[in-house]
């Protein structure tokens, strides 16, 4: 087991270089799509794919990384230890499969769940051509989600939120807060005015790398929400859709979703998982997000607060940087053993039920 801890790396530079060498040790067909930022110290960023088994198949399990660029500790590891330690083998006997890796490589650099531009990029996949999803309770209560002063004006922020929740119910806040909004670009979960470079990219990788397959599994590796290394499975469908059904064949009870009011995170409007279905029209697919818990909710969302309010209002080189960035990366990348071993587990059986159910289309 001790052989798991390796698989995660300690930053983004770190990461794609070993998802680069178990790629190549592995035989896989791979690709670079590079990024236009930059990272820490000027780095160059870039997003990696890696295609392993039948070049041919109608099959497709696609396992995405780096949609919250600091979710990428954990995702990034994850798509390691898929080549590294023969699972990925075992599966493509009955399909091909293909990592994404870093599909956000700023925010992983940065430290942060926002791509270069601040956007979100689970609520980017929206038609940017109509008028955006609205958020009532973000409009209500962005001055206390993200305050100007957060070294002193916290308490009193927290205080209107309180009140909030004490009115409407603690889901209600998290919807609020992380439903996605469109009117803010400086502000918490903000889905942009229009498509942004991962958005593009992960399109011009399905275009490419998925339109002849005929069924596809799609997973999208996230953290932060739920128990402490659980690995809940979230259906991405809505109940009327047939991907809907199909997740809960392969995963039963365990399978939730926020149709059914069972997920633990509130509804979200332009996700990952709209790239796929649009990207792969002759395809069934079958998503989820594969949500890892790392920490109760308020913390975690304290933590994506303060590093809002710090890139747009504070100093990264400020003692009060070092620490917002050590909080946001705790909330949501517990580095300890038992936390590795949780969610390596869990991944293990995904990636099995997920390859038998596309055996069995």
């Amino acid at each position: 087991m001790s052989k798991i801890f390796d698989y995660f790396s300690g930053n983004y530079a770190q990461a794609r270089q070993a998802f680069r060498d178990a790629a190549s040790d592995a035989g896989a067909q791979t690709q670079t799509y590079h990024n236009p930022a930059t990272g820490p110290g000027g780095i160059s960023l870039s997003t990696e794919t890696a295609r392993v088994g039948p070049g041919e198949s109608e099959r497709l399990l696609i396992a995405l990384s780096g949609t919250h660029g600091v979710e990428c500790f954990c995702g990034s590891g994850l798509q390691v230890g898929l080549l590294r330690s023969g699972l990925a083998a075992e599966a493509a006997r009955h399909t091909a499969i293909l990592l994404i890796h870093a599909i956000n490589p700023s925010g992983f650099a940065w430290v942060r769940r926002v791509n270069e531009d601040n956007v979100d990029l689970n609520r980017n996949f929206v038609d940017h051509g109509t008028p955006h999803p609205a958020n009532a309770g973000y409009e209500e209560l962005r001055e206390a989600i993200c305050p100007r002063d957060w070294i002193n004006g916290r308490t009193t922020a927290d205080a209107v939120l309180d009140a909030y929740r004490e009115v409407h119910g603690m889901m209600a806040l998290q919807s609020a807060i992380s439903s996605g909004q469109y009117g803010d670009p400086a502000g918490v979960f903000y889905g942009g005015r229009e498509p942004v470079w991962s958005n593009r990219t992960l399109r011009e990788i399905l275009r490419l790398e998925a339109g002849k397959a005929r069924h596809i599994a799609f997973v999208d590796l996230h953290t932060g929400l739920g128990p402490y290394g659980t690995g809940e499975v979230m259906n991405n469908h809505h109940a009327s859709y047939p991907g809907f059904h199909r997740v809960k064949d392969w995963f039963g009870g365990e399978a939730t979703s926020d149709d059914e009011g069972s997920s633990s995170s509130a509804p979200v409007s332009g996700d990952t998982n709209v790239a796929v279905i649009e990207e792969a029209p002759r395809a069934a697919v079958t998503g989820i997000t594969l949500e890892y818990g790392t920490m109760p909710v308020k913390p975690m969302f304290d933590s994506i607060r303060a590093d809002n309010w710090l890139h747009i209002h504070g100093r990264l080189d400020s003692p009060e940087g070092r620490a917002i960035k050590a909080q946001i990366r705790q909330a949501f990348y517990p580095d300890k053993n038992d936390w590795h071993r949780m969610v390596w587990e869990r991944w293990v059986d995904v990636v099995r039920r997920m390859a038998h159910g596309l055996a069995e289309s």
